[in-house]
């Protein structure tokens, strides 16, 4: 279902998939089935969004980004894709932008939740079920499960599938809220029991 003011030119769109008003999905952009995206979105030629995806209000996802099943994107979260951007009409570096070398893809693991205002520097991996906190400035890349707290993000804990915070147990970490339980491996980074 698409709102009569969005504008949606991909006919690379999963079933059941809602586009709000005055989004815009361009053409060449792979949005999922059952995908939610918000007022004002932006989706770039390039992106590709898995299934299940949630994109709030005010987001731009561009090309280069990969969104894996079920991430959650809040309002106003940054995307980038460019580590040096300059204008492709400033002759000085015309050069640069003659091909997409200058393009550093982002990937964003299933399950991953993305605060609002957080903003996510390009050629890095958020791994499963990251959790990256609102307003948090994430310049590399982050381990399964992590928290990611502050400017610039860093790890702050651990969290469970169902987005809770874990609590160190003897025999590993476990969710008070859903009794999910997690094993820490050798290089600790922590997996589901």
């Amino acid at each position: 279902m698409n709102h009569p003011t969005a504008l949606v030119e991909t006919a690379h769109i999963g079933a059941g998939t809602r586009v709000w008003a005055f989004a815009h999905v361009m053409a060449g952009a792979q949005v999922g089935a059952g995908c939610n995206i918000g007022d004002h979105a932006f989706i770039e030629s390039g992106a590709v969004l898995g299934d299940g995806v949630t994109i709030k209000n005010g987001v731009c996802v561009w090309e280069g980004v990969t969104l894996g099943h079920g991430v959650f994107v809040g309002p106003n979260a940054v995307f980038t894709n460019d580590r040096r951007p300059r204008s492709p009409r400033l002759e000085a570096v015309r050069a640069r932008y003659a091909t997409k070398a200058w393009l550093e893809p982002t990937m964003v693991r299933e399950g991953v939740t993305i605060g609002a205002n957080a903003t996510i520097v390009c050629g890095i991996t958020l791994g499963e079920y990251a959790f990256i906190a609102a307003g948090a400035l994430v310049t590399k890349t982050v381990r399964p499960y992590a928290l990611m707290l502050g400017a610039p993000a860093r790890q702050n804990g651990w969290v469970c599938r169902c987005g809770a915070r874990l609590q160190r147990s003897a025999t590993g970490w476990d969710c008070g809220e859903c009794d999910g339980r997690y094993l820490e491996g050798g290089d600790t980074q922590i997996s589901p029991a």
